[in-house]
């Protein structure tokens, strides 16, 4: 008997070592030195199999990753030894491997990510003119008291015998994806849905609302609290009658371990893993399909909005290739009327021929003009011709046309050609106005162009005053890189050269940039288009595009590789995925 209870003990023990689990936690605190603490998640997380994301900043960190129970219980005790994470709540979950698949994958569950960042969350689109300090974060709220809140109002409602506690609203912090299948509901309070898209629009749905919450007692919640931290301190920053803005502490996760049958949570807990989504013992579904209405809440499938690429709930009897689905944000905005198998460049939708289009300021490449960028780019401009203007000009610095020693100048007079970067040794343009080569093409010339950059920005905030106001900057090759440039200083150049969002394809990253910004810490929405094939583009390494991605936060790049050279593709699905970018701003 002892035996056999001691193999039983053994065999136990070896099962609780392979169960599979999820640990989330963030921290926001001033970090002494960011080498040393990323060290210690390089180390930890590696040594242990961890994968997953990590995210640090000089203000805090980030963190989600699954590995084995064991291993996750490592990590967290090798944490708490650091007093950097005192008081630090670390969500621990058990739940399945897992799989190598699109859902895995998209959630980041099949590497380690480690990245240093401006931002724990991405607050906003643009530059606020004020960031919230995060000391001023509404008061933390635990599960019991949350609740206690809620069902108070539910027994006791305002003093008028009113069925609605109109003192109280409940306000989601979250993603419209999110609410769609999980949410508070209480009969006499208010529950706020912003119904964003993302995070980042959140501040600009609270300045519109303002006046719902301004005098209330604001109960705020999200998936496991950080998200709540910032709004509720954006909230607060807002002066007098804003102050009783209080959070879930943990979020919905500590909220449904506290109580499991879900309490005022009906749904779903939707989270950014493997397991899509955690429901209550009830496992009750308000979700529906976008299609036919039918209660369902599975996200495994990843279908997504064709135009803005959001998830979308589709049951397997509605379900059809290509993703031709059209979110319910979308169509509230009057797009995609027209199914997609029609050309919507041919085909506009209802609304689109009194819409506003964009007004796009296009830069163009080394060695180019605006002219010959326009041409060039007719086929983008006839496919996006019903939600974009593109505008072309030419950049500031004129160079000298050269010709190879193998050649004979061409007779007669060429097109000038310009640049927005140039090497220290420029030339100005002769009076012959042709010059011998110093050598063959270089590919790796855009390395040198070092200068320019400040007469290249003031002429640039001379032509939007002229020819602005523009939503979005595009860049080819050189003006990609001038693009990017101007995003990394967009806040300073507030009032002078205002845009919403860029494009930039085959970029590199500029000198301007090189030293001064870290990895994700240019906040601008971005789309970065590039071949993803090395030495398919002759000009611009692919590496080189890549890194430039990178300088961009995460949360707000999206990027299109793409199986040719140094072009801007126009064949499906490339254009569809760059109309589906630019579809957000319209």
């Amino acid at each position: 008997m002892g035996t056999s209870s001691c193999s039983d003990g053994e065999k136990q023990r070896i099962e609780d070592e392979e169960q599979y689990g999820v640990l989330l936690y963030y921290k926001y605190a001033t970090v002494p030195d960011l080498d040393e603490l990323v060290s210690f998640y390089e180390s930890s997380c590696n040594s242990l199999g961890l994968l997953g994301r990590v995210r640090v900043s000089t203000h805090g960190v980030n963190v989600t990753v699954g590995g084995k129970l064991t291993a996750l219980e490592e990590h967290i005790a090798a944490a708490k030894s650091n007093c950097l994470f005192q008081g630090t709540d670390f969500k621990l979950a058990s739940c399945h491997h897992p799989l190598n698949d699109k859902v895995s994958q998209e959630c980041g569950f099949t590497s380690l990510s480690i990245r240093v960042v401006e931002e724990l969350v991405t607050f906003s689109h643009c530059p606020l003119l004020k960031s919230p300090e995060i000391s001023n974060a509404g008061k933390h709220l635990s599960a019991e008291e949350f609740h206690s809140v809620l069902q108070s109002a539910n027994e006791h409602p305002d003093g008028d015998g009113e069925t609605e506690n109109k003192e109280l609203v409940l306000l989601d912090a979250r993603n419209l994806y999110e609410t769609r299948i999980g949410k508070f509901e209480s009969d006499n309070v208010e529950t706020l849905d912003p119904e964003i898209r993302q995070y980042s629009d959140l501040p600009t749905w609270i300045d519109q609302n303002a006046e719902k919450l301004k005098g209330k007692n604001v109960l705020l919640y999200c998936t496991g609290g950080i998200r709540c931290e910032m709004a509720s301190a954006y909230i607060r920053s807002k002066g007098a009658g804003f102050e009783n803005t209080f959070q879930l502490y943990g979020g919905i996760q500590r909220y449904l371990e506290q109580f499991p049958s879900g309490g005022f949570f009906k749904g779903k807990n939707f989270v950014f893993d493997h397991r899509i989504s955690v429901g209550s013992s009830k496992e009750d579904i308000i979700g529906s399909c976008l299609l036919c209405n039918n209660v369902f809440d599975d996200y495994a499938p990843r279908c997504r909005c064709r135009l803005c690429r959001m998830l979308v709930l589709v049951c397997s009897h509605c379900q059809v290739k290509g993703d031709d689905y059209v979110c319910e944000l979308c169509r509230k905005h009057g797009k995609g009327e027209v199914p997609s198998s029609l050309d919507p460049s041919n085909q506009p939708s209802a609304g689109d021929d009194t819409r506003r289009k964009l007004r796009i300021l296009c830069l163009h490449g080394f060695r180019q003009n605006a002219s010959g960028f326009k041409g060039r780019t007719g086929s983008l401009a006839k496919k996006l011709k019903n939600i974009a203007e593109l505008v072309f000009i030419d950049a500031p610095h004129e160079l000298q046309f050269i010709y190879q020693t193998t050649e004979t100048p061409p007779p007669g007079t060429c097109n000038k050609k310009f640049a927005w970067l140039v090497s220290p040794d420029f030339d100005k343009p002769s009076e012959t106005g042709w010059k011998v080569a110093p050598s063959q093409f270089d590919p790796l010339q855009y390395q040198n162009q070092t200068e320019g950059f400040e007469r290249s920005l003031s002429y640039l905030k001379n032509a939007v005053a002229e020819k602005g106001p523009f939503d979005g900057i595009l860049g080819f090759s050189q003006g990609a890189a001038m693009a990017a440039a101007v995003c990394g200083k967009q806040e300073q150049l507030l009032g002078e050269i205002d845009f919403r969002f860029c494009v930039l394809c085959s970029g590199f990253t500029p000198w301007p940039l090189m030293e001064k910004k870290e990895q994700g810490s240019i906040k601008c929405p971005s789309l970065h288009i590039f071949g993803s094939q090395p030495g398919k583009d002759r000009q611009i390494v692919t590496q080189a595009s890549s890194d430039l991605a990178g300088l961009f936060d995460d949360g707000c790049a999206t990027i299109i590789e793409h199986e040719s050279g140094h072009i801007i593709p126009t064949k499906s699905p490339y254009i569809d995925e760059i109309r589906a970018f630019l579809n957000q701003f319209v």
